[in-house]
Parts: C-alpha cells; sequence; structure tokens
C-alpha cells in the first residue's frame, strides 16, 4: 500500500489557514494518487463525491471506485509518463456506486513527489441538481395543501350527498333504488380516497428522535424479503460510521418501504437486484428557498434498482400525487415520500437511466445525542 499524505498545516504567526482547511472549502473532489494508484488523501468534496468516510476511502485502489476502462485512469498514466498536467472536459464517469455523472478532471503530479497525481474532479450537473430539489420540495408543499383542502372542503358536503341518496333509496320506486345505491356507494369511494390522502396533511407534530438509519433499512428489507421483494437479491454498501438520523422512526419505514418496494415492482422477475447504500457527505449544504440560510444534509441513504427506468417525460412530475407509472398505482406513494422527507428538512432526488434508476434521500443528523432508538 503507498504512503499517507500527510497536509502539513501553514497557519501559524502568520494566520493563514493550513492547506487542509483550504482543499476542505473546495467545491471541486481532490484525492491525491499514490504511484501503486491508491488513494492517501481525499478532501471534503471527495467524500461527497464518492459516498465515503476519508477513512474508508484513503488506501483503497483507485479503480475499485472508477471503472478499468475509464479515460481517468488513462490520464493518471499519461500525467506520469508525460510529467505534464492534463485537462479533459465533459467526461462521462459511471459507477453503481456513484451513479452517471459528467465531469471535469484536472491531474498534475504532487510536487516532490515525481508519481503521486493530484486528481481534481469538478462535476457538472450542480444546476440539474438543485433544480430537481427544489421541484420535489414544491411536490411535497403541493400535496400537504391538496390533503388539507380535501379534508375540509370535501368530506362535509358529500356526506350530505351521502345522507340524501339514503332518503331517495328507502323512498324511491325499485327502478330508482339503483341509482341512490350508485351514488351512494361513489360518495363512499371518494371519502374512502380522500382518508387516504389524511397522511399528507400536516396535523399534530410528530415525535423526532435519534434513529439508526441502518435499523429502519433492515427492518424495511425484511419486510420486503417476506413479501413484495422476494425475487430480488439485496446488495448493501453501508458506512458503518454513520450518526443518528433526527427524525421518527416509523414515518422513516414508510418512505423506505415505499422506495423499495417501488424498485422490486420496476426489477424482472429473475435477475432484480436491489442495492442499499448509506454514506456521510460533509460538504452538502442545500439553500432553502425563500431566505439567505442554507442546511446541512450530511446524511445520504440511496435505493437503487437495475429495472427499465423512468421515462424522461415522466421524472419531473414523478413526485406530484396521482401521478403514476404503474397500470394500478395510486399515485400517491412517492408523494407521500417527499412530504415526510419535507418535514424531515431534508431532499430526495431521482436519477434514472436504463437498468439503473437511484433514488437518494439527503437527511440531517441527529446533532443533540448520539445513539440508537
Amino acid at each position: 500500500m503507498g504512503k499517507t499524505v500527510s497536509l502539513m498545516a501553514t497557519s501559524g504567526e502568520s494566520g493563514q489557514p493550513d492547506f487542509e482547511t483550504i482543499l476542505n472549502a473546495l467545491a471541486s473532489s481532490i484525492a491525491i494518487i499514490n504511484p501503486d494508484d491508491t488513494i492517501s488523501y481525499v478532501n471534503s468534496a471527495s467524500e461527497q463525491f464518492f459516498q465515503g468516510s476519508a477513512s474508508h476511502l484513503v488506501g483503497l485502489k483507485i479503480d475499485s471506485l472508477i471503472p478499468a476502462d475509464s479515460p481517468i485512469l488513462s490520464l493518471l498514466q499519461q500525467v506520469r509518463s508525460s510529467g505534464t498536467a492534463v485537462s479533459e472536459y465533459g467526461l462521462p464517469l459511471e459507477t453503481p456506486r456513484i451513479g452517471k455523472r459528467l465531469v471535469n478532471i484536472h491531474a498534475s503530479l504532487l510536487p516532490e513527489n515525481s508519481s503521486s497525481v493530484v486528481l481534481a474532479i469538478q462535476e457538472r450537473s450542480i444546476a440539474d441538481t438543485i433544480d430537481r430539489h427544489l421541484t420535489h420540495r414544491g411536490a411535497a408543499r403541493s400535496v400537504s395543501a391538496m390533503a388539507a383542502m380535501l379534508a375540509h372542503e370535501v368530506k362535509n358536503p358529500l356526506s350530505g350527498i351521502r345522507g340524501a341518496a339514503q332518503l331517495l333509496e328507502e323512498n324511491a320506486k325499485e327502478d330508482d333504488k339503483e341509482l341512490a345505491r350508485l351514488i351512494r356507494d361513489e360518495a363512499d369511494r371518494i371519502v374512502a380516497l380522500v382518508d387516504r390522502m389524511d397522511i399528507f396533511t400536516d396535523g399534530v407534530p410528530l415525535d423526532y428522535q435519534a434513529v439508526n438509519i441502518h435499523q429502519v433499512l433492515n427492518r424495511v428489507r425484511k419486510l420486503g424479503e417476506s413479501g413484495f421483494a422476494k425475487h430480488v437479491r439485496f446488495v448493501e454498501n453501508y458506512d458503518p460510521s454513520l450518526p443518528a438520523v433526527l427524525g421518527n422512526k416509523d414515518q422513516l419505514v414508510q418512505v423506505f418501504l415505499n422506495l423499495i418496494k417501488n424498485a422490486a415492482e420496476a426489477t424482472k422477475q429473475s435477475g432484480g437486484e436491489i442495492v442499499l447504500t448509506t454514506a456521510y457527505q460533509h460538504g452538502f449544504r442545500f439553500a432553502v428557498p425563500g431566505s439567505n440560510s442554507r442546511v446541512h444534509l450530511p446524511l445520504m441513504v440511496s435505493v437503487q434498482d437495475n429495472g427499465e427506468g423512468i421515462l424522461e417525460e415522466n421524472r419531473r412530475y414523478l413526485f406530484d400525487p396521482f401521478v403514476t407509472t404503474k397500470p394500478k398505482g395510486s399515485g400517491l406513494g412517492l408523494a407521500l415520500v417527499a412530504k415526510i422527507i419535507d418535514d424531515h428538512g431534508g431532499i430526495v432526488e431521482l436519477d434514472s437511466h436504463p437498468s439503473r434508476t437511484v433514488f437518494r434521500v439527503m437527511l440531517p443528523t441527529d446533532t443533540s445525542q448520539a445513539g440508537e432508538t
């Protein structure tokens, strides 16, 4: 294994920040690759990009994170052989862990070490990601407003309609009783639908505690394996050092139960695979719409399946209520996911391609205490 690079502090009497502070402040992913292709250093952006902590990434071979046929690996060899810096723009990078990204790459030799390479990776889809975050948050708020409207403005008149139909049925001729029963039954059906929307209303505040997200995922996985996901092979890529989530355990179970159920239904009966991943992202902050504040959402949970993918024209509206791609779907499952995650102060995003669909949930951690529920 290659030697780990230590970045020495340069602050002192001059009061200047040290090198590591500067590197961790950069939006670009910075990694130092040893002569034997092991990783000796990563900054905070690299932890976010490769979805792993520095303690996990340092010491790994770079080709364990990047496919062996990636042009990025060729760039490393080119820099070592030529001794000059190389930059490439718009390179595709696709791995099972981080998905499909379009990146800019800059590689150069580390000063005073002619074989170690400084690798800088800059993702080119930040604007698209922010747009998806705003879309999903907007969907969560719209479904809450719709649920409140239905509960207050629809159920009361429906009760009157049903009562009137029942009275008409009692006094109607035999031929008209069937029509009265039809009115009553349809009123009951609409009330049942409105009752299903009650879960979207902003009712009594929930109890938020420190929740071990791995306990949530293990419970959901067991539920799936005993029922709707019997045909699926589960793969777990967990970071065991994750802190607790600040949230409601039952609601988080509902979120990931919906996501895993959707993933199981999207996979083929044979060869279906669901990959569950957790990671800590030091540098992930989200600007709150309508304010100057930014929230830190370091905990990432993703649910990935190898199904056919979701059509581009359906993705923008997938979290809206009553939007579904299933023949018998209600279109409320993902709307509920968006609502619950928004209530937790988090965000959810979708990345879908043929044979690979990923739902990523970013959540805040519990800062008041350490532990599990």
